[in-house]
């Protein structure tokens, strides 16, 4: 689920997820996203999945949104088991947004 949050505060990526209870995974240099996520079980998954990007142009904070429900099978596969629109990542959503406001 894509969504986009106005940056008011001029808050830097990192202290904004925190905020809103995400954790650092990795930066994606070729979509120069940050990637973040919130686990929700005790071995890593479900975990929530979130890609933000900061457009400097606009202020802007876009974000895309999934629940990773479990692990992909094959070590390199990227396939895996992902709600995008389904209640569940709808309610996260708009969790974030109302934390951000």
């Amino acid at each position: 689920m894509k969504f986009k949050v106005k940056n008011n505060r001029k808050n830097n990526i990192a202290m904004l997820a925190r905020k809103i209870g995400y954790r650092y995974l990795r930066k994606d240099e070729r979509t120069k996203e940050t990637v973040f996520i919130k686990v929700l079980g005790a071995g890593g998954y479900p975990r929530f999945h979130l890609f933000l990007k900061s457009n400097l142009t606009d202020e802007d904070l876009i974000f895309d949104l999934h629940l990773d429900q479990k692990e992909p099978v094959y070590k390199e596969a990227h396939a895996h088991a992902a709600e995008y629109d389904t209640e569940i990542v709808k309610d996260e959503s708009e969790r974030i947004i109302n934390i951000l406001k």
